[in-house]
This record gives structure tokens, sequence and C-alpha cells, in this order.
């Protein structure tokens, strides 16, 4: 797979690509379809980026702290 930058470039050229008013549909719905999955596919790296970033700055012991609030043991009732 093309790493991040190449993708990135992809999905600008396709935008580029759909601006145009002389493309037809079919090339442009094509395009689009495209670049969704490719801004999914970017999107889910900046995500993984941004969490070893955290865990970088922070240390792993912040993220072993913070788990899921269930509400299950709550003393309220």
């Amino acid at each position: 797979m093309k790493n991040f930058e190449e993708r990135l470039e992809r999905l600008e050229s396709l935008s580029v690509q759909i601006r145009k008013t002389e493309i037809p549909l079919d090339e442009a719905i094509k395009a689009f379809e495209e670049g969704i999955k490719l801004a999914r596919t970017l999107e889910k790296d900046l995500e993984k980026v941004e969490s070893r970033i955290e865990i970088l700055m922070n240390g792993p012991e912040v993220k072993a702290e913070v788990g899921p609030e269930l509400g299950l043991f709550d003393e309220e009732g």
C-alpha cells in the first residue's frame, strides 16, 4: 500500500478532478468513492499516530488508567 503522503496527494488530486465541470458523472462518482475510501483510511492512520504520540508524551500508564465507564458498580441506587 502507498504511504500516507502518497495517499494524501491522491486524495487531493481526486478532489481537483471532481470539481471540474467537464468530468462525466460516472467518473466523478468513481473518483468520489475512491476519495471517501482514502479519507477513511487516512483518518484511521492519523488516529493511530495520535494514539502513539499520546502514549509517548504521557507514558503508557495514562492509557491503562482510563477505562470504560459502564456504570455497573455505581453506588447510587
